[in-house]
This record gives C-alpha cells, structure tokens and sequence, in this order.
C-alpha cells in the first residue's frame, strides 16, 4: 500500500470513528417485572420510560446524543433482578430506571455501582437501598419509614384502643414496611394484637382469615402488594370478616380492585398525591390518553425519572454516571412532571408527600382511589 493511500485509509477511519462517536447512543435500561405477577408495574415503568424518551430524542437527546432503550425483565425476583443488571454492564448501558421491588434494587445496584451505571427507582421504598453509602442509587418516591410516618398517625388518631393485625409478605418493602409502621404505633401506645407473615404467591389464606376473625381484628395492617393484598381482602369478606384493610402504595393498582373484588371498597391506602393532578403533570397526561394509556400509579414517577436524568447529564456535560450523581447530590432542583424535585446526598427525594386514600365506588360502579385522598 502506498503511503498517500495509507495516510487516505486512516484519514477516512477518523472520520468514520468520528461519526460514530457523534451518532452514539446512550443507552438507558428499565429494570422491572415485564413479566410475572407485578407486569402492571412493569408496564408502568415502561410507559413512562417510553414517552420521556420519545420525548427527549424528539428535542435532540442528551448533549447531542439520542437515548436508547434497553429492557431487562427482572420478574420481581432478586437473582433475575441480578442477571438483569449483569447483562446491562455487559451491554453498555448507562442509566437504569428501576427497580420495582425493593428485594430487587438492593443487590442490583451493587452490581451497577461496580459498572459505573446510575440506578434511578421510581419504587424502591426500603431504606437500605440509599442508607449504604452507594454513589449511585437513588429514588424518586418517598421511602418506608416516612409512609410508615403517615400511616402509623393514621392509624393511632382513627385505631387507638381497637385490635390491629399487621401482616407483611416477607419482602425487605413489605417487612420494612410493617415494621416501620410497627414502630410508629407501638412507640405511641398502640400494639399489635397480631404480626404474621405470609408466603407471596399463596393462593389460600383462609387459615389466616381465620385466626383474624378468632383475634377478633378490627384492622388489618398490610406490608407487601396487591395481588395478595387482594386475595386477603376477598377471603376476609368470604368469610364474613368485615375489619377495616389498610394498605400501602404497593397495592395502587387497578388490578388490586379486580382481585379484591367488591371488598376492595373502604380500603384505605398510603400513596403520594396523585400525580395525575399535578399542574406539572397536564400536558404528559393529555398525550398518555390521546394513546390510551392511563398514567396510573408509577407511570408518571417513571417519566420524571428520565426527566432528572436528562437535566443532570445536561448539566454535567457529560454521560458519565458518577458525573451525574454528582449533580443530583448537589442539591439542584429538577423540573418534572411531579413537581420541582430535588434529592440529598444519599439519593432520597427531600419532599416526599405521602397522603391516605379510601378506594370507593365512582359513578360508575368502577373501585377506584382516585380523588379520594383522606388526608394532605
């Protein structure tokens, strides 16, 4: 080869590797249940991913650069959770929204810490997930020792003097849960008549119906999700129990409604403030339903999530998810559709705002808890 040829050969590799380099994607994972019993979840986070993305790569990307969307179906199990994260390091990815159960972004992130991918959950509630001193985990919702805050005033202003039951599902969210909310009502007088734990996936709880009703529980306390929430529920009603069921967000779905079935009506619920409501929040959900899609419980969290990530990389000038983290540390408020947000130097949200809601009957006939915040 001659040498003007070989000096034309490298000319022309620079400039190919150029292009790629001004073409590359930034590739964001969603690490959640696509399958398996929390799919409503995981479709949740997806649509919002979804429309945040489309979004950003319509108004040119991040720093020049488009987004690219990778999926990892964790099935709300910690190991596949891990094999998710693995195959994310492995692919190159840079940012995570994720994960759904909190049993599930523990050790992921661990995983993603090491591979220097920042981890964003709209869901993870457990406060071991930010209290470990990881440079890259943070959350977007409230966690369970603020929502155990508002049930357990909840709780001792409404309860006092009357049998509770508390039950959680074993899960480091729904145990950490129930034991947070434990804490709040036992430090102030109220103790538990009963504190048992359930398998998830179980189908049959009439035993555990039935040790409620010979208590002689008046309230039923849960830690843990919908589908089981909703097979309680049901099976109390079967059998004649008529205790009042609290619940926390993770049973804020229409399919716990389904579930539960005409029993679901009264349920009372922890959950932030609709975000559907929020002024912020107008336009997002004007385009969700212009495609049918109802940006329920954890679908405007999601789209938040991109959001912050977006300002942040903007601001770092950067990809780079340690550079990122060190904006979101800072202290800088972000613009999203939940509001002005802002997080502390563990990655927690400083203005969670947790409410109590009471699932009714619309106009419709539809068990619905939207509009029916009890408390602000």
């Amino acid at each position: 080869m001659s040498k003007k040829l070989l000096l034309t050969s490298v000319a022309l590799s620079f400039v190919l590797a150029s292009v790629g380099t001004a073409n590359a994607q930034i590739k964001i994972g969603i690490g959640a249940p696509i399958t398996g019993p929390n799919a409503t979840y995981g479709a949740q986070f997806k649509n919002g991913v979804e429309m945040a993305v489309e979004e950003i790569n319509a108004a040119g990307g991040v720093n020049g650069q488009k987004l690219e969307i990778v999926i990892g179906d964790d099935v709300s199990d910690p190991k596949q959770g891990v094999s998710v994260a693995n195959k994310f390091a492995a692919e190159g990815v840079k940012f995570v929204v994720g994960h759904f159960n909190s049993g599930v972004s523990i050790p992921a992130s661990e995983i993603y810490e090491e591979a220097g991918i920042l981890q964003i959950s709209p869901t993870s509630t457990n406060p071991t997930y930010t209290e470990r001193g990881l440079w890259n985990t943070f959350r977007i919702c409230g966690r369970d020792d603020q929502q155990a805050v508002i049930a357990g005033a909840f709780l001792l202003d409404k309860f006092k003097g009357k049998k509770v039951a508390i039950l959680h599902d074993k899960t480091p969210y729904g145990k950490g849960l129930a034991d947070e909310t434990k804490k709040v009502i036992n430090a102030k007088g109220l103790n538990e008549t009963l504190y048992e734990g359930i398998n998830p996936g179980e189908k049959d709880y009439s035993a555990l119906v039935s040790k409620l009703k010979q208590s002689g529980i008046d309230l039923v306390y849960w830690g843990g999700l919908h589908t089981e929430a909703g097979l309680i529920i049901r099976q109390m009603r079967d059998q004649g129990l008529s205790a009042q069921f609290m619940g926390p967000d993770g049973i804020v779905s229409a399919e716990f409604a389904s579930i539960a079935g005409p029993g679901a009506e009264g349920t009372l619920m922890t959950f932030n403030a609709d975000p559907r409501k929020n002024p912020n929040a107008k336009d997002a959900v004007a385009k969700f339903r212009a495609r049918s899609i109802e940006p329920e419980a954890y679908t405007l969290y999601s789209y938040a999530a991109v959001q912050v990530l977006k300002q942040a990389a903007d601001e770092a000038k950067s990809s780079d998810g340690k550079k990122i983290a060190n904006v979101m540390h800072s202290g800088k408020t972000f613009k999203t559709v939940l509001g002005d947000q802002s997080f502390d130097k563990k990655g927690d949200i400083t203005r969670p705002d947790y409410v109590v809601y009471v699932w009714k009957k619309d106009a419709n006939g539809k068990i619905d808890y939207t509009g029916n915040e009890l408390t602000n």
